[in-house]
């Protein structure tokens, strides 16, 4: 097996928490990875500097740093497989942009089929993949178990492994690491990055947003952007606009530091649970979302029970591996598992010059480089993306839907 590489000291430079001023060009509610990939593609692409991140916790404290960290752009559908692509694209030259190291680790992920039903998917997924030019190979279980020699490929699982799709560019990252490099060069740049700033209200005149409201006083914003992942419904009900949305409570899990036992990411639909070792060697483990909506960040015990019992099916090699901590984060959920990227309108109406990014579930991480870099010139021109044009608001009034249920594999 690899070692575990040696992770870097902390950075010695971060960024100055800066005092909101009182009015800014653009204002990005979420300072999370997308709100600040956002703000720092607006400086470096667009010479749009006069911005401000407006974070009501710490920069990065949501979803960014409550996630598994997984990467990949194997999805299904031709929307999905363009802006997933692009973000992996990104991810292989981020550390250069950023001149900071995010520690990602091109290590593949697996896809495990364990029916009839899961073969005849995976396969239908590969040739799609492969029609994008997306790096998608379907392996045999022999295969899969050279790949990951710890996975029980035998025929003694109740569930056995006929195969898997592997996407070899795939892999992992240091979230923190990401969170810290887009903030650092954003404030390089001149934004405002403003924490410990909660958002409780919009002002407006006619069609446009003037200011909002926040615990740190009022700001008045040029343009409104709302990057704000499970509480966007919230925010976005301020401005009259219900979104189809609901919030869940998505758990994972880390064991205590092992010795490097796997060396690429292990997901199963069937048994409902994802696998990969962290570069300091924990097992960090996920599955579905728990199925009430709420905004607390601690899920159901019988989730975590159900998963550990996946994992052990799968590798009884972890069966005396102890449980190290447990979280949860709010993954933001759309009815048919896509984003939701474009300005933001009501039925009746629509805000000038606001903008939202929201609904990626349990694919947010994953996005981050390509959504920042494609919803920044989304805003810088007042016009989407063409990578994003598809996942308008308005798709669920013309049923111009792109249902990901099956791509977006065991939630994450």
């Amino acid at each position: 097996m690899t070692p575990a590489p040696r992770l870097p000291e902390h950075p010695p430079r971060l960024w100055r928490d800066a005092e909101p001023r009182k009015a800014y060009d653009v204002v990005v509610v979420g300072g999370g990875g997308h709100g600040l990939a956002t703000a720092y593609h607006l400086a470096a692409d667009h010479g749009i500097t006069d911005v401000a991140v407006l974070e009501k916790g710490w920069l990065a404290g949501g979803n960014m740093a409550r996630n598994t960290t997984i990467i990949r752009s194997n999805y299904l559908w031709d929307e999905s497989a363009g802006i997933y692509e692009h973000a992996l694209k990104l991810w292989e030259t981020l550390e250069e942009r950023l001149g900071t190291q995010v520690m990602f680790d091109q290590r593949g992920v697996l896809n495990l089929a364990h029916s009839l039903g899961d073969v005849r998917e995976a396969k239908r997924r590969v040739n799609a993949n492969q029609l994008n030019g997306i790096d998608a190979q379907w392996l045999t279980p022999a295969e899969v178990g050279k790949l990951a020699p710890v996975l029980d490929v035998s025929d003694r699982p109740r569930h056995p492994v006929h195969g898997a799709t592997f996407q070899p560019r795939a892999g992992i990252a240091k979230h923190d690491y990401v969170a810290w490099g887009y903030a650092r060069a954003a404030h390089d740049l001149g934004v405002d990055l403003v924490s410990d700033c909660e958002v409780q209200g919009f002002d407006t005149v006619g069609d446009r947003v003037t200011s909002i409201r926040t615990s740190r006083g009022d700001i008045a914003a040029g343009t409104v952007v709302l990057c704000a992942a499970g509480h966007s419904a919230v925010l976005a009900s301020e401005l009259g606009v219900r979104l189809p949305v609901q919030s869940h409570p998505l758990q994972a899990l880390v064991s205590e530091l092992l010795e490097q036992v796997l060396d690429t990411v292990v997901m199963s639909n069937a048994v409902h649970v994802y696998v990969s070792q962290a570069h300091k060697g924990e097992l960090v483990m996920g599955a579905g979302v728990d199925q009430h909506v709420g905004y607390g960040r601690r899920g159901s015990f019988h989730v975590i029970e159900e998963q550990m019992a996946a994992a052990v099916e799968l590798f009884p090699v972890f069966a005396r591996a102890h449980v190290l901590r447990t979280w949860a984060g709010i993954v933001d959920v759309t009815p048919d598992a896509s984003p939701i990227v474009g300005p933001l309108h009501a039925h009746d109406r629509a805000w000038e010059n606001a903008w939202i990014n929201c609904g990626w579930g349990t694919g947010g991480f994953k996005a981050t480089p390509g959504i920042g870099h494609a919803f920044a010139d989304t805003v810088a021109h007042g016009r989407a993306h063409p990578l994003v044009a598809p996942y308008a608001l308005e798709r669920f009034t013309t049923g111009r839907l792109i249902d990901e249920h099956g791509a977006a594999a065991v939630a994450h």
